[in-house]
């Protein structure tokens, strides 16, 4: 249970990151509507930088899901088979 309330925190802590990049976003956007471009450039480093914030967290929830995931099921027999050693031969 302990996991699963670590992960709906993480979730709202992505929620709350995904709102703050819209709404810098948003800030950009009407810089660039009223032509004030160097502000408009400052903003907009400002919405990559939460932008790339948002997305390294995204990608870390997302690697320990898939770490969780693979340490809960059994491992997956492959299908095909081992590849021809010709070192071997």
């Amino acid at each position: 249970m302990e996991n699963q309330s670590k992960f709906d925190a993480e979730s709202l802590m992505l929620d709350a990151k995904k709102a703050i990049l819209e709404e810098q976003h948003r800030r950009f956007q009407d810089l660039q509507a009223a032509g004030m471009w160097p502000e408009a450039m400052q903003q907009l480093q400002v919405t990559l930088g939460c932008a790339a914030d948002l997305l390294k967290d995204s990608v870390s929830l997302l690697e320990k899901a898939v770490e969780k995931r693979n340490l809960n099921s059994p491992p997956k027999q492959t299908l095909l088979p081992p590849p021809d050693d010709e070192s071997a031969k």
